[in-house]
């Protein structure tokens, strides 16, 4: 049971994560990219520790330093992600942030030595062709934004990865607080030195920093710290590569955007391959009960 309320959590978060592709591009009309993450991680921050104020007493010296470099490797990649998506497409943003399905198990590998499974190796694999079909249009060509949002998948499979690793051992909540502290101070400090906050702020870049921070950040991501106490990091960026999915959909939905025959093939790779992920238990234990017998 536990396993499925892991997957649970993930797919909440996938959902939320899908509409923050077309929030913060609507945000980057008003702001620039470290005052988008400025505010909502300061935002984000403010609310966490108001609904959960209890879990600062179990801010630790090793709770301290590990959410402090989860926070760091948090706005590294936010960095990279929103820039880029400055000079590049919210789908080959959110494609290309999603590559960390393949890269998540590659750095288990080099970092811990864990053996790459077979079924979350195809998972990855499987996850990373439907996002291709279902997020890319027209001709794909690297250019600065590519290249920005290639580097910060890199930076979320590194922070799938410590923090599938670090709330195995510390309270996920108490580690989020200080993951998102330390990444609105580096976002502040970005804006410092770019000049400071903008005066007066449009509404809509006030409303899009407040979906940003209470959904795509406060909620998404504490629902996924506590769902990494439940799974493997792999099967959670498999998961969560749902993102490109929901995000379709919900453009669908919302904003009459059209669904090809194309995107509709690779949202169901995406589906196949959260179901690889799943009955991997399944099979193993199937085996095992031959072996067995």
């Amino acid at each position: 049971m536990k396993r499925y309320i892991g997957d649970i959590l993930l797919l909440i978060t996938a959902i939320v994560w899908g509409s923050g592709f077309v929030m913060t591009a609507v945000a980057l009309e008003h702001l620039t990219a470290y005052e988008v993450m400025a505010g909502r991680f300061l935002l984000g921050t403010l609310i966490i520790t108001v609904l959960f104020y209890k879990k600062l007493r179990l801010i630790s010296k090793s709770v301290l330093w590990k959410g402090a470099v989860l926070g760091t490797i948090l706005f590294v990649a936010f960095a990279l992600q929103t820039v880029g998506l400055e000079y590049t497409t919210p789908s080959k943003n959110a494609f290309l942030t999603a590559v960390n399905v393949v890269i998540v198990p590659v750095i288990a590998y080099l970092v811990y030595r864990r053996r790459i499974d077979r079924h979350e190796l195809m998972a990855s694999v499987i996850a990373l062709t439907g996002i291709a079909f279902l997020s890319l249009q027209g001709s794909f060509t690297i250019n600065i934004g590519d290249l920005l949002t290639l580097l910060c998948a890199v930076g979320f499979a590194f922070d799938i990865f410590y923090t599938n690793m670090f709330v195995k051992k510390e309270d996920a909540l108490a580690l989020t607080i200080v993951q998102f502290a330390t990444a609105a101070l580096l976002s502040t400090v970005a804006v410092l030195i770019q000049g400071g906050f903008p005066a007066s702020p449009s509404n809509e870049a006030i409303w899009s920093v407040v979906y940003l921070a209470v959904f795509s950040t406060t909620i998404a991501y504490v629902c996924q710290n506590l769902a990494f106490r439940y799974t493997t990091p792999t099967k959670a960026a498999v998961i969560l590569s749902l993102e490109s999915f929901f995000g379709s959909v919900l453009a669908v939905l919302f904003i009459n955007d059209v669904m090809t025959g194309r995107m509709v093939f690779g949202a169901a790779l995406i589906l196949v391959a959260v179901l690889v992920a799943e009955v991997k238990p399944a099979f193993r234990l199937r085996s095992s009960v031959r072996t067995d017998h």
